[in-house]
């Protein structure tokens, strides 16, 4: 490749680390760049997971440093997303890819509806269930939300943040964040492991990718979310918004037609 096109991948990369570290869907930036880059789309999947893994490694020692993020109780709300993260990739590599396209866009379109209809409960979350105990019915989402995830990333951050906030009770101007990467770098871990069984890992690619990940995340975790929390929100809705239109094919059919 082209000595620009390294540059392109690490510009990106850095974009997709920030949005992912603060809120969710830089995968969305990242899968289609690597898809155009040449990949085939299950290897790109798998290439992506490893700009993933560097990136939550970094945004989670970052918040460890800074004392922003609960250990213990992010690796138990991590288990169930580790088991659901290797059966989702396991069967990634054979769905068929218009019908995970339009389950995507789907579940995109009910999450723009709760960002947009509960903003005081994204915002400030539950206090009175931060400190308790996570029951069945968390663990059960968060073992659905770690299978689509090992299924494939785009996205998770935002159904993890839907599941942390609207279940266990954290807010965006809390711990959120630094639980939610705790969490996908746990599940990373053994999805990327399978993609690489599977020989679906352009490794290059996917260090260089991840070394853009890294400073995005290393920038975002400097951010103070308890100011911004109102802005990660609707950074949140632009990303889901701009993910179902494309998932669902709104953006291709608008082409069409001006075409």
């Amino acid at each position: 490749m082209e000595w620009y096109i390294y540059l392109l991948v690490i510009a990106a990369g850095a974009l997709a680390g920030f949005i992912n570290t603060l809120a969710g869907n830089g995968s969305l930036i990242t899968l289609p760049l690597l898809i155009f880059l040449g990949l085939p789309a299950n290897v790109a999947n798998g290439t992506n997971r490893v700009a993933i893994l560097m990136q939550t490694a970094t945004s989670v020692t970052r918040y460890r440093k800074t004392g922003q993020l609960n250990v213990r109780h992010g690796l138990i709300l991590s288990i169930p997303a580790v088991i659901g993260a290797v059966l989702g990739a396991q069967i990634a590599v054979s769905i068929n890819e218009q019908l995970l396209r339009l389950i995507i866009g789907i579940l995109m379109v009910a999450m723009l509806g709760l960002l947009l209809a509960r903003p005081k409960r994204w915002l400030q979350g539950r206090e009175e269930t931060i400190a308790q105990k996570p029951g069945i019915g968390q663990m059960v989402a968060l073992f659905f939300v770690g299978m689509y995830g090992g299924f494939i990333q785009v996205g998770v951050g935002v159904f993890l943040l839907a599941a942390l906030v609207l279940g266990v009770g954290y807010g965006l101007k809390g711990m959120a964040n630094p639980i939610k990467n705790l969490i996908v770098l746990c599940f990373t871990i053994l999805a990327l492991l399978i993609f690489v069984l599977n020989d679906q890992v352009e490794w290059v690619i996917g260090i260089i990718l991840g070394l853009g990940n890294m400073v995005g995340a290393w920038i975002a975790v400097k951010v103070p979310a308890e100011k911004y929390a109102n802005h990660i929100r609707w950074l949140l809705i632009i990303m889901v918004a701009a993910s179902a239109i494309k998932l669902l094919g709104v953006w291709d059919f608008l082409i069409d037609q001006a075409g």
